[in-house]
């Protein structure tokens, strides 16, 4: 009984231990987005926006 309750500990540690190192990860990755591509507003044919309905 003993050797079973010290296993669970263990496991358990290690469990938390994972989970702690992977969400420090996670916090530090670093998110990157790409640069929209600029609109050619010239090639529209009328002075609307994209995107508007008016």
């Amino acid at each position: 009984m003993t050797v079973v309750m010290i296993i669970s500990v263990i496991i358990v540690f290690a469990v938390v231990l994972l989970a702690v190192l992977t969400t420090g990860k996670a916090y530090n990755y670093k998110h990157t987005i790409d640069e929209l591509p600029p609109i050619d507003e010239s090639s529209n044919g009328d002075s609307q926006k994209p995107g508007t309905d008016l």
